[in-house]
């Protein structure tokens, strides 16, 4: 090969002699395996051998290109544009240039024109449709890659793009009938299958997505995508078992993965075979150990067994993780309470609130624990901010009558207690709960007595 040929004359100082095409393979082989070095070099010595080749000095634009030179780059494309006008590889360089400086509508320019002086234009329809791209018009993008599948059956690149477009336009169904009838011509193709079947999925059409998937590992029995997607549809039709072997077919294929272990511990826990579910998801955090995912998985699991000393271990390994996740630190609070460790469920709803979980459970989780703790006053200042971005709701009127009987403000007690009931009187239960001694006192008993008798 002619690159052996000239690394073996680098190596011993010698001069050979290479015809133009020879060094216009050895350069393109460097480029495209990025031993940018050695293409100079291969430049350098062609120029020498051969000045006045325009296709040279193209691959010289490339380098410059390679090296973001852009302004040397332009010079040179327009002195090689004086000597070789109709060159549609000179268009293609100043499609480049323009592309590199978000020029995308003058880039698509160019490659038009060099349409018109190729013979050869599948490059060029790829390249137009990553311009349309750029641009977010995915209509074009997605004709220009069409013409290269419809060029060459196996431009898998170009059909993953075509996929791509209609995703993102959400032609999930107009997909469908272009990679079925892409299959029509090309039937062994497991990549456009496996691009059926992920259509069909998000249709939720799991019976159609299966048979996609089906066909997809039995031309290529080593597909990892296409048992990993066989395992995710078999989940949705609650067929756990199966889709089991078929996550662990793909960890026996390739490296394991902690999304695999993930998805096999859910079906175990599904199948309510809990330690075996507990053993994957433990594969899963020592794969990959930032994964919040596995460490919150083992948190509610041994939380619903009531074993929250270790939930409360495995969640804080999350909450190192992702330290700005207010549903982490939610939980944090919950099984805190749990445990009876008030300070700390405290410190979880305010975390909560300061990530901006503003909802009603959390003020009144973190209020009910202050009054817990006698706490009264930071409690109302919780329950007026409740107030503020709740409105007025029956959880927080009856709080609200509550704290200020207890801080002998029994004017506005009184009137918050009125409120409560006339919005829902049942939910009166809740001051004998948060707090029993004034559930007896007799101006409520007598107000609620009155609601109660109205009620009857």
């Amino acid at each position: 090969m002619s690159h052996i040929k000239f690394e073996s004359m680098l190596k011993t100082n010698s001069i050979y002699f290479f015809d133009l095409v020879e060094f216009e393979e050895i350069i393109i082989h460097y480029l495209d395996v990025g031993k940018i070095s050695l293409a100079k070099k291969a430049l350098q010595l062609g120029l020498e051998q051969h000045p006045t080749s325009v296709d040279l000095k193209l691959l010289q634009v490339e380098l410059y290109l390679t090296d973001n030179e852009v302004d040397k780059a332009s010079k040179l494309l327009k002195r090689i544009a004086l000597i070789s006008p109709n060159n549609d590889e000179v268009y293609i360089q100043k499609a480049t240039i323009a592309s590199k400086k978000g020029l995308h509508k003058e880039a698509i320019v160019y490659l038009e024109k060099a349409l018109t002086l190729t013979n050869e234009p599948f490059d060029i329809w790829s390249l137009l449709g990553m311009e349309f791209l750029y641009l977010d018009n995915f209509e074009e993008a997605r004709i220009n890659f069409e013409k290269c599948v419809a060029e060459d059956l196996e431009d898998y690149a170009a059909l993953y793009n075509i996929v791509y477009c209609f995703d993102i336009e959400e032609k999930h169904n107009e997909a469908i009938t272009y990679l079925t009838a892409y299959v029509d011509k090309n039937p062994y193709c497991e990549v456009a299958w496996h691009q059926i079947g992920r259509q069909y999925f998000i249709l939720k059409r799991y019976h159609k997505a299966l048979q996609a998937f089906d066909y997809a590992v039995l031309i290529d029995e080593t597909f990892i995508g296409g048992y990993l997607e066989k395992a995710k549809t078999l989940e949705q039709l609650g067929n756990y078992k199966e889709a089991i072997d078929n996550y662990l077919i793909s960890l026996e294929l390739g490296d394991p993965t902690s999304f695999a272990y993930v998805r096999v511990g859910e079906c175990y826990q599904k199948l309510g075979q809990l330690d075996t579910a507990i053993t994957y998801y433990k594969k899963a955090i020592h794969e990959d150990p930032l994964l919040d995912k596995g460490w919150i998985l083992l948190t509610n699991i041994y939380a619903d067994q009531k074993k929250y000393q270790k939930a409360l271990y495995y969640l804080s390994k999350a909450i190192e993780i992702e330290d700005d996740n207010a549903l982490y630190w939610k939980r944090y609070a919950e099984i805190n309470l749990k445990l009876s460790f008030f300070e700390e469920a405290i410190v979880g709803f305010s975390n909560c609130l300061q990530l901006g979980d503003i909802s009603l459970e959390i003020y009144i989780g973190l209020a009910d624990v202050l009054i817990f703790l006698g706490e009264f006053k930071e409690a109302l200042r919780i329950i007026f901010e409740a107030y503020k971005s709740c409105g007025n709701l029956a959880e927080i009127s009856y709080r609200f009558a509550g704290l200020f009987s207890i801080l002998n403000k029994e004017r506005y007690a009184k009137t918050h207690l009125i409120s409560g009931l006339e919005t829902d009187f049942d939910y009166h239960i809740v001051l004998q709960e948060l707090f029993p001694s004034l559930s007896e006192k007799s101006n409520f008993k007598k107000i609620i007595a009155t609601f109660k008798k109205a009620n009857e």
